[in-house]
């Protein structure tokens, strides 16, 4: 039987795995929404407006899951890791308090405004909003960033008698790994916006909508993706030498290297032995791993026998890491093929349709991985260096937390599964929309009826 440990370590996991979904996209759709209705401003284009009605709808639903799974993300700081307040809160409760002052708030006020405001105040007003509340969707990720880049790696505070004291904020929230993160975090944000965008846009398209509205914010995701994803790539790799700064045996873990060597292989793929500290089966390439995170062919990185007992579980981070590059270069081909396409045809093929509805959601795939790369490989440590995860944990029965674990779990099911097939039913239904004016205030949306059969066209 799992106990209470690793069954906290399981519930909070689900916990962020679900909650971080929303703000993934968030994040980035209001910037895009931004984009949408300043192009209406000064195109007075009703095609914009279409775009930005539509995907508001959108950013309104996820906008509200995410408040709701992030409040119960937060619960578990008292009910399953309480030494973690104990320990750090005089640090991670003010940039909580701050995220939640500069962000939340902001969010939610002006929410309301560009959902049904654009007939009930000034046009520079809903433009407004739509910025702030855009800027305040950034805003929540540079707080929850800063504390997390912070437990990654701590600085600017002192231990008093085991408790964690500030003694420089711009230190902490400026974290060494911090600005990496930020815009790690950013930039998979946009992509995952990017082919949530071009996949419901393309099935859209796939079933027969021939209005601009789905043709042109398929160009504006696909376009932004093949833009975004090589400067992603860059930032990795900024991030990554970063890691390897501040903590080797993440890295180690990431590439599979046991033992400390120069000119490191690259490991493609393998079956991580840990009993054994071994690779089975593995599929390398010499050197490329040390000419990747050293910039020499025979740079010397560190192996996981030099951090026995200190080092994450090899095979999550191992695998994860592969999975979060792997969509990533599939990414790459497909908003490289797809805007190659658009550029020369002005359309996409039916394949290449159907291929972007199948990666609408690749962008939470990636990111899932790439947290869990980050967030397993922290491990022993819950703030690295400075407690470790066992000593966080809660007294209470494992069969406590596996009751509320079970329920989680139901729950979260229930919800990414109904949230799923609205955004489906809502491009569904956006097909049998008329095409309208949208500058002339109080026309309904009509439902568009079918042409009988001999009718003039």
């Amino acid at each position: 039987m799992l106990d209470t440990l690793m069954l906290s370590r399981i519930q909070f996991a689900a916990n962020i795995s679900f909650h971080i979904l929303f703000p993934t996209i968030t994040i980035a759709l209001g910037w895009l929404l931004f984009y949408f209705k300043i192009r209406f401003d000064f195109s007075k284009h009703p095609i914009w407006m279409r775009a930005y009605r539509f995907w508001v709808k959108v950013f309104a639903l996820t906008f509200a899951l995410g408040v709701v799974s992030g409040i119960t993300m937060s619960f578990q700081f008292g009910t399953n890791w309480p030494g973690f307040m104990e320990t750090v809160g005089n640090i991670a409760g003010p940039l909580l308090a701050y995220e939640i002052l500069t962000a939340f708030f902001l969010e939610a006020t002006l929410l309301g405004i560009m959902l049904f405001g654009f007939q009930r105040v000034p046009g520079w007003a809903h433009t407004g909003a739509t910025f702030l509340v855009a800027l305040a969707t950034t805003l929540s990720a540079f707080w929850i960033l800063a504390l997390n880049s912070w437990m990654q790696t701590p600085v600017g505070f002192e231990m008093r008698d085991g408790v964690a004291h500030a003694t420089d904020w711009l230190a902490i929230i400026f974290s060494p790994s911090f600005p990496y993160r930020l815009g790690h975090m950013l930039l998979a944000s946009a992509l995952t916006v990017c082919f949530l965008v071009a996949g419901l846009s393309a099935y859209r398209l796939l079933r027969g909508d021939q209005k601009k509205a789905p043709k042109i914010t398929l160009k504006t995701a696909l376009f932004s993706a093949a833009l975004l994803v090589p400067l992603q790539i860059f930032v990795g790799d900024l991030h990554g030498l970063n890691t390897l700064e501040h903590q080797p045996q993440k890295i180690a873990a990431m590439e599979g290297i046991w033992e400390t060597q120069q000119g490191a292989p690259l490991v493609l793929f393998a079956i991580p032995d840990e009993e054994n500290r071994q690779n089975r089966f593995a599929l390398e390439i010499p050197k490329l791993a040390s000419l990747i995170l050293t910039h020499q062919l025979d740079g010397e990185l560190k192996g996981l026998n030099e951090f026995e007992g200190e080092h994450p579980p090899v095979a999550p981070v191992f695998y994860s890491f592969r999975v979060m590059v792997g969509i990533g270069m599939l990414m790459l081909l497909m908003a490289w093929w797809c805007s190659a396409r658009l550029y020369r045809h002005d359309s996409l093929t039916p394949l290449q349709l159907k291929l972007l509805v199948g990666m609408t959601f690749s962008g939470w795939v990636a990111t899932l991985a790439g947290w869990y790369v980050t967030e397993i490989g922290r491990q022993p440590y819950l703030v690295y260096g400075v407690l470790k995860t066992r000593d966080a944990v809660t007294t209470i029965a494992s069969e406590q937390v596996a009751i509320t674990l079970s329920l989680y779990l139901l729950l979260y099911a229930v919800l990414l599964f109904a949230y799923i097939k609205t955004l489906f039913v809502l491009a569904r239904k956006a097909v049998d929309v008329e095409e309208y004016d949208l500058t002339r205030p109080g026309l309904p949306e009509r439902k568009a009826n079918p042409m009988p059969e001999g009718a003039p066209v």
